[in-house]
């Protein structure tokens, strides 16, 4: 027997939600469909309980520095299973509210593996269900390489199902994934080492982060190999991995190996080829402006499309969907330009709009670029240091702002602010205008000269 919906979501994470709560607030009959846990990837493996391990290396960070502040602060042993027991506690929650709120909102609930039949129709397990209009907001899936041995490492998803607190880590990739990981490792007592293919850490932002992140991470006690590529893992007598790059270098005694090298988007079991939707080289599902694949009412939304991974533009993304179909907002899209993200590095780092090179590339010579370097107040006198480092990049004769890029102490919290004014097109000189708070971090960026 089939069941028909105005709307189904195929996938229950951030995009697929969104899009299905804000269709059936408008009175749409939809359904979510998910093969795993309620919530995706966010809530399960990825933002959520990333920011539950991060908080957990912030604090280990704040207990070093307690004595220069004047506390008589003895610290034992740290418990890795009482914190993934609190962390995985977190998550049941957040996971038993999204099947209350589905519920409430009169939203199917589908658990099961999607498959197109052909462009109207989904079959779950047997069953078949039809749509006026099918979403695709599957997300993505880590990336494993394809050598001998790389069975013997976990990816992303698998660092967060580790049980016991590993000695020894290698983690493979410089870009977000591998950063923050390596971040919480070391601060939690782990030994790190982190293999990199380029020179510097993430190679895909603005070169100061990444040098001043490499900096900090070394300064920390972080291993960081450059220039490398693991070519082979094997398992040596102890138990432990053995890692082989491309000049035969080996590298012993690993007892956790983590591969942090990319993801790619998790479309493998939809039979998109029955509907007819097209993928571009990199397997991500084609959409234009308005989420619209090539065959007419389906569309995708999130990290299945390859569009900057993160999951408040799946949110983003979705919202604006159910607003254009069901409630007549007929130019309702995501503008992609200047989103804001963060990497949950130690210490943190915030960006938003081009990099000086991206900026360079496409205003040349009407670029100007303002930064500053200093150790946060917090951190003044205290051993454990950290420097802070902010980069506007402007262009025109008005140096509208088209840039920022900070890394330090509380920069994940102060970047929001800014990008609403960047997103509205400030100026240096509204910067300069606006008064600044003190004493923080965040009015460097409204004094700097």
């Amino acid at each position: 027997m089939e069941k028909h919906y105005d709307l189904i979501a195929i996938g229950g994470g951030s995009g697929g939600l969104s899009v299905a709560e804000r269709a059936a607030a408008y009175g749409a009959k939809c359904a979510v469909i998910e093969s795993g846990k309620i919530g995706g990837t966010c809530v399960n493996v990825g933002c959520v309980p990333k920011k539950v391990m991060w908080y957990a290396a912030d604090m280990a960070h704040h207990l070093a520095n307690a004595g220069d502040y004047g506390f008589d602060v003895e610290v034992g042993s740290f418990s890795w299973v009482k914190l993934i027991g609190a962390r995985e506690n977190f998550i049941n929650g957040i996971n038993d509210w999204y099947h209350g709120y589905l519920k409430d909102s009169n939203i199917d609930e589908i658990v099961g593996a999607a498959r197109f039949i052909d462009a109207h129709t989904i079959e779950v397990d047997g069953q078949i269900f039809k749509a006026e209009h099918i979403v695709i907001a599957t997300g993505s899936t880590p990336k494993i390489p394809n050598i001998p041995g790389a069975k013997l490492g976990v990816d992303s998803n698998g660092f967060f199902a580790l049980q016991k607190q590993p000695k020894k880590v290698a983690l493979v990739g410089g870009g977000f994934i591998g950063v923050e990981l390596g971040g919480m490792l070391r601060a939690l007592g782990c030994e790190v080492q982190l293999f990199v293919r380029h020179e510097s850490l993430l190679h895909h932002f603005d070169p100061m982060l990444g040098v001043t992140l490499m900096d900090e991470m070394q300064k920390q006690g972080i291993e960081i190999v450059t220039g490398v590529s693991i070519e082979a893992v094997d398992r040596g007598d102890n138990g432990t991995c053995i890692l082989k790059d491309q000049h035969s270098r080996h590298y012993f005694d690993i007892d956790c190996l983590i591969w942090a090298i990319g993801r790619r988007p998790n479309i493998d079991n939809l039979n998109l080829e029955a509907a007819g939707v097209e993928t571009n080289n990199r397997d991500y599902i084609v959409t234009d402006e308005f989420q619209n694949t090539n065959i007419e009412k389906i569309y995708a939304i999130g990290d299945a499309t390859g569009r900057l991974p993160l999951t408040p533009v799946a949110i983003a993304a979705g919202r604006r969907l159910a607003d254009r179909l069901f409630n007549g907002q007929v130019d309702r899209k995501l503008d992609y330009h200047n989103i804001p993200s963060v990497i949950f590095s130690h210490p943190p780092i915030g960006t938003v709009g081009l990099t000086e090179h991206e900026a360079r590339h496409q205003y040349g010579d009407d670029v100007k670029v303002y930064e500053t370097k200093f150790t946060p107040m917090a951190h003044s006198f205290v051993k454990h240091q950290t420097s802070t480092q902010m980069k506007l990049v402007t262009v025109g004769e008005t140096e509208r702002v088209v840039g920022c890029h900070l890394i330090g102490l509380n920069c994940d919290e102060m970047l929001q602010g800014f990008a609403v004014a960047i997103k509205m097109g400030a100026t240096k000189a509204d910067f300069d205008n606006t008064v600044a708070i003190h004493p923080t971090s965040a009015e460097e960026l409204v004094t700097m000269r």
